[in-house]
């Protein structure tokens, strides 16, 4: 099942609509193996060659200093002059599986006063995880989203100059044990939104695929998964089966709502019981319509159908609105100039109240 959106923008607030609810999806998208996850790794490292927008702080010049000495040279820290260099933290994720020799990209942040990383090539940085032990080796020029030009008080710069980027920049020189090797005669798909409904379909899809008792749903994050006796050495080829099959995923009906921007996120199975809202001068009314469906051949087979719908009216200063849909409450009170702030307001009210049937998340 699909899922359609449609999306408004009125007064810096953008609303996301979704029509239907549910929707099929990937195993593969929906859910990871257990035991196969991605390592984090970090290191201190210096960027050179920069065009005087380098940082002056102490700490920077004794990294060079070290260096150098590394390399045979001795200086004096008071004589170095580390406009063209930047100290930096580099960070990098490590996906499972990814063997020695791999390349994987880093992101270079500056942590000093430097002005922009524009044009600096990284020193040899060694990457290490959360063991402490090195896992990668960054070193390469950077690479900027942005640019920055001038000195202190006539400076102009764009996007974020101070943050970089190498691509394939550090080479992996240790892999990460993976749980996955070896026999196994059992896994565990982790959903990443946990929900009953979903792991109990996608049980059911597994034991449609592969037979009755391939596929428990333990709880409503992790789903058990028989591996055939056949397969048990040859893991591979059965988890991408599991992978292709599509499953309806269902989830809990939420409203997102971020403050800051003024914009607010709603699905479309969010619905408003009968209530009325007095806001300031407006005032809004939420109440049940009926709606019936008279088939045009009552004996061939149709059924006479009655939808329960809201009706919604609006009213300020002798002017209303009257919406069918239930998240159309929010057309309603966009169509009247009211303020992302003050609608926020009022669906938090409407959630206090009971009237609405949503979780709200605060961004």
């Amino acid at each position: 099942m699909k899922t359609a959106f449609r999306t408004i923008t009125i007064a810096g607030m953008i609303l996301l609509l979704a029509t239907v609810g549910a929707f099929s999806a990937r195993i593969k998208d929906i859910a990871k193996v257990s035991g196969v996850r991605q390592n984090q790794l970090v290191g201190y490292g210096l960027v050179v060659g920069l065009a005087g927008t380098g940082d002056g702080v102490r700490m920077t010049k004794q990294t060079v200093a070290n260096m150098l000495e590394k390399m045979g040279v001795n200086v004096d820290i008071g004589d170095i002059n580390v406009d063209n260099a930047a100290a930096v933290m580099v960070t990098a994720n490590l996906n499972a599986f990814t063997k020695s020799g791999h390349t994987i990209d880093v992101v270079v942040s500056s942590i000093g006063d430097a002005d922009s990383l524009q044009g600096g090539t990284l020193i040899m940085t060694p990457l290490k995880g959360a063991d402490g032990r090195v896992y990668a080796v960054a070193q390469g020029p950077v690479s900027l989203g942005g640019w920055s030009a001038g000195r202190a008080g006539g400076r102009q710069s764009k996007g974020h100059p101070t943050v970089a980027r190498i691509s394939d920049g550090a080479t992996v020189e240790r892999e990460v044990p993976a749980d996955f090797l070896g026999p196994r005669e059992r896994i565990i798909l982790n959903l990443n939104n946990p929900d009953f409904t979903t792991a109990a379909n996608l049980s059911d899809k597994v034991n449609m695929r592969f037979g009755p008792g391939t596929a428990k749903a333990i709880d409503s994050s992790s789903i058990e998964v028989k591996v055939p006796d056949d397969l048990i050495d040859d893991v591979v080829p059965f988890m991408a089966e599991i992978e292709a099959i599509e499953v309806e995923q269902d989830q809990i009906s939420k409203v997102v709502i971020n403050e800051r921007t003024g914009t607010i996120v709603m699905g479309g199975d969010v619905t408003i019981t009968p209530v009325a809202v007095a806001h300031g001068t407006l005032t809004v009314t939420v109440k049940p319509d009926f709606e019936i469906s008279q088939p045009d051949t009552p004996f061939g087979g149709g059924e006479t159908v009655v939808a329960k719908r809201p009706n919604i009216e609006a009213e300020e200063k002798q002017v209303s609105f009257t919406r069918v849909s239930t998240s159309d409450i929010v057309d309603a009170l966009n169509a009247m100039g009211v303020t992302p702030s003050d609608i926020i307001a009022i669906l938090q009210a409407l959630k206090v109240s009971g009237a609405l049937q949503a979780e709200i998340v605060v961004m």
